[in-house]
């Protein structure tokens, strides 16, 4: 592994950490807004990393360009009203995410128009730098929404259900949402080192979204 390697790693890990900080501190404000002090009570209402980075996540991260935080520790039966308090809850962290992504557009787009010049070593890394949170942060808006557990998407799209399939779509998730997530993200890789063509369709949506992103938001 050589050096510049690390270095890039880094340097990409900072604005990524930042992303998975802001999202969990999200859901603990939100939902001590909603009358739930557990996220308050264990630390969690911080920005600070150390408060929700996962080592194992961490690492993943660093190494596989993909990883994970702690849960927030959330009550249900504190959040009130129960069901706005749930989607609230829920939706913040992608929310954050949403938020922070298209900021960062918004100050590429600025750089673009002032002339930044983008083949200067400082504005080199602005600009990779930038287009990485950018595209990072919407992108994990986007995956959180997915209604496969443990993500975010899959507690929101439950309390759209009638209060009769909520139980039987939770143990359905329980039981089959993380296989079905993981196949998501790991099948295209074991397809692939076995010489077989195929679709990753996580990939193929992420591409979209930063297309889409540098069109709307940074190309004047």
């Amino acid at each position: 592994m050589s050096l510049e390697f690390l270095a890039e790693k880094l340097a990409l890990l900072f604005p990524l950490v930042l992303s998975l900080s802001l999202h969990e501190l999200a859901h603990a404000r939100t939902a001590l807004a909603f009358g739930d002090p557990t996220a308050r009570n264990m630390g969690r209402c911080t920005l600070n990393p150390l408060a929700h980075l996962d080592p194992v996540g961490t690492l993943a991260l660093l190494f596989c360009g993909f990883g994970w935080a702690k849960p927030v520790p959330v009550n249900p039966h504190n959040l009130h009203p129960s069901k706005w308090g749930n989607i609230a809850v829920s939706f913040a962290g992608p929310f954050s995410n949403l938020i922070l992504g298209i900021l960062v557009g918004l100050v590429l787009r600025l750089m673009w128009i002032l002339d930044v010049p983008f083949d200067s070593p400082l504005g080199a890394a602005l600009w990779a730098i930038g287009s990485f949170t950018m595209a990072a942060n919407l992108c994990l808006f986007v995956f959180n929404m997915v209604p496969l557990y443990p993500l975010d998407g899959h507690h929101i799209f439950r309390e759209q259900l009638p209060a009769d399939m909520q139980t039987g779509f939770m143990q359905w998730q329980l039981r089959y949402g993380r296989l079905v997530l993981m196949g998501l993200i790991f099948a295209p890789f074991l397809v692939q080192t076995m010489g077989i063509e195929g679709i990753d369709p996580l990939s193929l949506l992420f591409g979209h979204v930063q297309d889409l992103a540098f069109d709307v938001l940074v190309v004047p």
